[in-house]
């Protein structure tokens, strides 16, 4: 373990890297919500843990050169804040997949062996580090590694901890979890649950490192024992010098939260926001607890063995509420507000805006010979939500303008008449995307549009002709995403068209075109 040669004695300054992707590569499936772990994690870390927003990097579905990239960067930071006497921490955290002794980010890999090392020889005096992984256990393989609920941690703290700590969310020989009903993985769920107040066992009002960890175990394997893949066990090493246990988050200094007195019932509390997800998970016991909530309205809900304890509480800005377990209402079981998968729809939902250019070619003749409207190219607009009515089930909202000129045969002028053609659509297509979280989205669906065709000819002697019809029709596409916003995506559809003024024809037309898209992503 390599720390710099002059020991800091300064405030500690804390920098923080959290790594999420759902994808793996070759031999993988793709994962739900590692990214959204990830985002969990930042979020938490920012609000409670002592970083400042300019020490913290968030990479979501990036590649192992960007996460090397940025742990060079903080490392540099890093650097110069010791040169100033200040103490330094670096938090590492990883969601995703690891196989082969790799932490594997979309097609690139990563050697876990490396990343132990680089962060072993890392510039700042504590490190600690968090995969939450298939088979991560095989990084705690080293001395003081353990499979238990608990490490000690001496409290006297005159002598601040230094080194290297590693914690996985699972066995070198176990899967890590995912589960819809929390939307989220079992160990990442329980670790940022910890970190907002439930792990503070010694009711100091700040989570430790050794309370972050004991309550993830416990409540890890607790929620994985009846699971297909059987009981998942974290894991955690050390190779730490000083006394001193290092505290992740400060509950208490945040001032804003929820406050469980100690006269409330005993038992296991859940906190649900307005998205439905559940944010905290308290289990009560004699004394009062503590935990750190954004400003907003929440679900309270205590389960009890025949029914359900179900209320509201509202956290305003900068201030602590206290729980009135007394007036928590009485509710059946079906009446639950976390119901499993429902969870994770609405979780993800957000919405998208895109501006398109496309072509239209109508399945018919050309009107010179006989047909009745032409192709044309077609300028527009959609606005999408995702993960509307489920997990990939996308609703979306676009309009189209397109022109053409052209000429029809005609009898009166004894040559062809010269006209401008105009196409407006609106629509509003159902569609599923695959792999919704991953850099390539494929998606197919259904279609409904409404077009309004007009003709106006360059002679005057004919009149403006309009024609306006429903039509059905099919969408299939693919997006790639640039970033964490922006994306391209390549779009075809195919439309049924039923004319039927002068006589009846069943006509169609293909669109093919290309949209530059942004989505609103939390």
């Amino acid at each position: 373990m390599a720390l710099a040669d002059a020991p800091a004695t300064g405030p500690i300054r804390r920098f923080a890297l959290f790594v999420g992707n759902n994808e793996g590569g070759e031999g993988t499936r793709p994962l739900l919500y590692a990214a959204d772990d990830a985002r969990r994690m930042h979020d938490v870390m920012l609000r409670l843990g002592g970083t400042a927003q300019n020490d913290a990097m968030l990479l979501v579905n990036d590649s192992s050169d960007d996460v090397l990239t940025a742990l060079s960067e903080l490392e540099r930071r890093a650097r110069d804040a010791r040169t100033k006497g200040d103490r330094t921490s670096l938090f590492f955290y990883y969601s995703g997949h690891a196989k082969d002794g790799s932490l594997r980010l979309g097609n690139t890999k990563l050697p876990m062996e490396s990343v132990k090392a680089r962060l072993a020889q890392g510039p700042t005096d504590m490190r600690v580090a968090v995969f939450d992984a298939c088979r991560s256990g095989s990084l705690t393989r080293t001395k003081g590694v353990r499979k238990a609920p608990a490490f000690e941690v001496e409290t006297d703290a005159t002598r601040a901890a230094k080194g290297l700590v590693i914690l996985t969310s699972s066995a070198s020989d176990e899967d890590s979890q995912e589960s819809d009903a929390i939307g989220a993985s079992y160990f990442s769920y329980h670790l940022a649950s910890g970190l907002l107040g439930s792990a503070d066992q010694s009711g100091d009002g700040r989570v430790s490192l050794a309370e972050a960890y004991a309550y993830a175990y416990e409540r890890t394997v607790a929620s994985t024992a009846d699971s297909a893949a059987g009981p998942q066990h974290p894991t955690f090493s050390f190779d730490l010098a000083g006394n001193g246990d290092l505290m992740l988050t400060d509950v208490i200094q945040r001032k804003e939260g929820l406050r469980i007195p100690g006269d409330a019932p005993p038992g296991t509390y859940f906190l649900i926001d307005k998205r439905g997800v559940v944010v905290a998970e308290i289990t009560k016991t004699e004394p009062e607890r503590m935990i750190a909530l954004s400003p907003g309205t929440y679900t309270v809900k205590r389960r009890l063995i025949d029914r359900l304890r179900v209320g509201e509480v509202r956290i305003a800005d900068g201030q602590i509420s206290t729980l009135n377990e007394n007036e928590l209402k009485n509710a059946k079981f079906s009446d639950d507000p976390v119901k499993g998968t429902g969870l994770t729809t609405v979780y993800s939902r957000h919405w998208s805006i895109s501006a398109s250019g496309q072509y239209q070619a109508i399945f018919d003749a050309p009107t010179a010979t006989g047909g009745l409207f032409p192709s044309a190219p077609m300028v527009g607009g959609e606005a999408t939500v995702h993960n509307f009515f489920g997990r990939g089930f996308a609703w979306s909202f676009d309009g189209q303008y397109g022109w053409s000129t052209g000429v029809v045969a005609s009898p009166r002028l004894g040559s062809p008449a010269g006209y401008r053609y105009s196409l407006i659509t609106v629509g509003t297509s159902l569609f599923y995307e695959w792999n919704e979280e991953g850099t390539w989205v494929p998606f197919v669906g259904a279609r409904l549009g409404l077009s309004l065709m007009n003709r106006e000819f360059d002679e005057t002697i004919f009149p403006r002709q309009s024609f306006t019809t429903m039509s059905p029709g099919v969408v299939a596409g693919l997006k790639y995403r640039l970033g964490r916003n922006f994306g391209i995506v390549a779009r075809g559809r195919v439309h049924y068209l039923l004319y039927n003024v002068d006589e009846t024809r069943s006509l169609g037309f293909a669109e093919v075109g290309l949209m530059l898209n942004y989505e609103f992503r939390d």
